[in-house]
């Protein structure tokens, strides 16, 4: 008996240990990894892209270190400083911190923009758009 257990635990270690095929995901999600540029390379596109801008009026001062782009100034429109941080990012920057400082003019204006109420009408979804009969 014991000879007979012993040959079954041999039969059962010799098998080969194999776990069960793992479930694909339903999706595969495919990130392409971001483009590694030095401080320099990324501070001489942020000035191309700058130079084909309405926003290199302001002068704003950019400063890349270690793949982090600072930018500072000053901006009579609200929508400058937003601009900035999407030039930087899409020159290579991994990050911006942005120290743009908005004159109250412009915080005024957009202000009172707010206040006037939406530019557009706004539609819900199922609501008909026209009146077109």
């Amino acid at each position: 008996m014991k000879l007979l257990l012993f040959l079954f635990a041999i039969t059962i270690a010799a098998q080969p240990h194999t776990r069960p095929a793992a479930v694909p995901p339903a999706h595969k999600r495919v990130v392409a990894p971001a483009p590694k540029f030095s401080d320099a390379e990324i501070q001489s596109r942020i000035q191309a892209k700058l130079a084909k801008s309405k926003i290199a009026r302001n002068n704003f001062k950019f400063t890349t270190n270690g793949g982090i782009t600072t930018i500072e100034g000053k901006a009579n429109v609200v929508q400058h400083k937003g601009s900035a941080t999407r030039m930087a990012k899409t020159a290579g920057a991994r990050a911006v911190i942005n120290k743009i400082q908005i004159s109250e003019e412009a915080k005024a204006a957009a202000r009172a923009k707010l206040d006037s109420g939406r530019r557009r009408a706004q539609v819900k979804r199922g609501e008909v758009r026209s009146q077109s009969n």
